[in-house]
């Protein structure tokens, strides 16, 4: 975070959020806000009658739409600087030295090595060997981890840890700051995240760049159930099965991503800036 930047903890009925500018805490069951704000001094509040809270549900949902701003603010002032970068999704299921995890991590060394920042998301399994892997070659490795009641823990292998309540602000991330999209074997996590990408490449709502999915007999399913129910009924355009590559190698996904910039560099092109703020 920048020097300029205020980071101020806020406490909201239960809820811990970020947010700048903007100090409240919680004392004796009593929000205390700054009087130089335009706004009361003091509310009383009670936990066990949250219908009546002077605040009212109007009231606490507008605090927790500005701890969604602030989690929008912080995320992208911290990760400003990663680009190149490429977004690897994957179960967080995958066991240590399993073949998914081993071909992750190879990959996400070569991705490293080869200048790219990776992301993941910041938890174990296949987001543990994304991490690993980038951690140990020459560039950055961030983890946008979820607060999650199971599963989820953050991995130790991060350069950059950012944490997130909300799914969405997180996965705005994982779009915003990618230059390509690595996709590991997962669960419905990771299937999420896949045709939401797609979604948005496929819409125009986001730039195009690279889908890239490994371990092909995992997908191979799939794929085929895209093209013989999605595509024959119509549902998506034949063109649209090309938004996917399939690559088991990871010096060739390094490839892959190279021969898509060779052009065009890395750089975001203005367009694509403006996608990005209309996402």
């Amino acid at each position: 975070m920048r020097a300029d930047s205020v980071r101020v903890r806020v406490c909201c009925y239960s809820d811990s959020i970020l947010y700048r500018g903007l100090a409240l805490s919680t004392k004796n069951n009593f929000y205390t806000m700054p009087q130089n704000r335009g706004i009361p001094d003091r509310v009383s509040f009670s936990k066990s009658a949250a219908s009546s809270v002077a605040l009212g549900h109007t009231g606490r949902e507008a605090w927790r739409v500005l701890g969604i701003m602030s989690e929008f603010v912080e995320a992208a002032d911290r990760l400003d600087n990663i680009r190149p970068a490429v977004t690897i999704f994957g179960s967080a299921r995958v066991a240590p030295g399993s073949a998914y995890y081993e071909l992750t991590e190879q990959i996400a060394r070569k991705l490293s090595d080869a200048g790219f920042s990776v992301i993941s998301g910041g938890g174990p399994g296949v987001m543990e060997a994304a991490n690993k892997g980038a951690f140990a070659g020459k560039g950055l490795s961030i983890g946008l981890n979820i607060q999650l009641p199971m599963e989820q823990s953050a991995n130790p292998y991060q350069n950059i840890s950012q944490s997130f309540r909300h799914f969405f602000a997180r996965k705005y991330m994982f779009v915003r700051f990618a230059s390509a999209y690595v996709v590991a074997p997962g669960g419905f996590g990771t299937l999420d995240e896949l045709l939401e990408a797609l979604t948005l490449i496929q819409t125009n709502k986001s730039p195009r760049m690279p889908i890239i999915l490994v371990g092909s007999t995992f997908w191979q399913g799939l794929l085929d159930w895209f093209k013989a129910r999605l595509v024959s009924e119509g549902m998506v355009g034949p063109e649209d099965m090309n938004l996917i590559q399939v690559i088991d190698e990871p010096d060739q996904v390094v490839a892959a991503i190279f021969k898509y910039y060779e052009r065009r560099g890395f750089e975001r092109l203005p367009e694509e800036h403006d996608l990005l703020l209309n996402l």
